[in-house]
């Protein structure tokens, strides 16, 4: 017999289906972007089918209290935090790093920005037959340098080979477990209007390195992943700003700066405004990005995280101690949403007016141009840069 539960699940799925256009419809490179589509993946058709208090986060991991376990303490191994992620760049290797040590960092950085210390991790292999044994060796013993950097171990894995021509040399899976850092965890829920939002270092490199490497190019000014594990520098953080403080972290992965503010803002229900003087892009970025017609607001990161933190000043001044720079701030919340057609005035994306000025509504995302305008940012809508982790 059917339950109520699972019929609602499947006519979510069949929604998702028939607003795509039809069963027939194809997968885009679009859809593994990180953007909107993406996005419609996640709540139309995966939430729908494995939905759960943990997943309906959609947060870069999933925290797991275990049955019976009491009050968080600050370290209090009762409660998991576990996240997945599976990692198909191409090419394998790079300036700054290769597969191996961007699955690493990848999945580490997850559950730091989660609030996790990281306990374990796991790792398996896809591999098509002919791969050189002489890279696959490479690829593990970077996986081995860059899990040791990270004091965290390898505690199980798997592989599978597959036939010539079933894959693109080499795919990487890793899971990693952690353990919550204390209460309150950072998440969107507690982002409120008056918070700062910061980044940790300049953007878009790891997005533009990838991007040049893959396309043989080579620039006047040499380009260089930023792939690393950004643990000790959140928890830099957490010491000079205190548990309390921090309301909301996330690593601008694919889909960059703008898509992860963009995401956040929409479940946190915000209005977001951020500074384009203030964002730091290298020289050697820009250009590159501008060569390739890019954005590096949209470009990959690797080794940055975005904090939404309090908006008094001695926060402000804890996260400057920890090499964070700030960006933007929350300006608007759900309790400022206008109809559009009380607008008082005209102002990107609808937004609302609160006093004389205009200001993103909730689930908004506007940028202050190096002209003192105002544009949104939008969530990535295409596939400008497929298969970047």
């Amino acid at each position: 017999m059917r339950n109520a539960g699972t019929d609602d699940r499947d006519s979510q799925q069949r929604r998702y289906i028939e607003a795509a256009g039809g069963p027939g419809d194809l997968i885009q490179l679009a859809h593994g972007e990180g953007g909107l589509l993406t996005r419609r993946l996640e709540e139309e058709l995966f939430l729908p089918a494995f939905r759960n208090p943990a997943l309906e986060r959609l947060a870069d991991a999933s925290v797991l209290p275990l049955p019976g376990s009491g009050r968080l303490s600050r370290f209090d191994p009762s409660t998991l935090v576990i996240t997945t992620d599976t990692f198909v760049v191409t090419p394998r290797r790079f300036p700054g790093g290769d597969i191996g040590r961007l699955a690493v960092c990848g999945t580490l950085n997850d559950l730091a920005v989660s609030g996790a210390r990281p306990l374990a991790l796991t790792v398996a292999f896809v591999i098509e037959e002919g791969l050189p044994l002489t890279e696959l060796q490479a690829v593990v013993a970077s996986i081995a340098a860059t899990a040791r950097e990270a004091g965290v171990p390898v505690v199980a894995g798997d592989t599978k080979v597959v036939g010539r021509g079933e894959a693109d040399g080499l795919f990487v899976n890793t899971t990693g477990v952690g353990v919550l850092r204390g209460l309150p965890a950072p998440g969107a829920d507690r982002i409120v209007p008056g918070d700062r939002v910061f980044i940790s270092g300049d953007i878009g490199r790891h997005g533009v390195c990838v991007l040049s490497t893959r396309a043989g190019l080579e620039f006047e000014a040499a380009l260089e992943s930023d792939v690393a594990w950004v643990g000790p520098q959140i928890e830099q953080l957490y010491g000079a700003a205190g548990q309390e403080a921090v309301h909301a972290m996330r690593d601008p992965t694919r889909g960059g700066l703008a898509t992860v503010v963009n995401e956040l803002a929409s479940s946190a229900g915000v209005g977001v405004i951020l500074d384009e003087a203030a964002i730091p892009v290298s020289p050697p970025v820009a250009a590159a990005a501008e060569w390739f017609g890019l954005d590096p607001l949209y470009l990959s990161c690797e080794g940055r995280f975005v904090a939404f933190l309090a908006g008094d000043e001695a926060t402000a001044a804890a996260a400057r101690s920890a090499s964070l720079i700030e960006i933007g701030r929350v300006v608007s919340g759900p309790a400022d949403r206008l109809p559009r057609d009380q607008a008082a005035c005209a102002r990107p994306g609808g937004g609302v007016a609160l006093g004389r000025e205009a200001v993103p509504g909730p689930g908004e995302v506007w940028l202050r141009t190096h002209l003192g305008a105002h544009r949104p940012l939008e969530l990535l809508a295409g596939a400008p840069l497929p298969r970047i982790c």
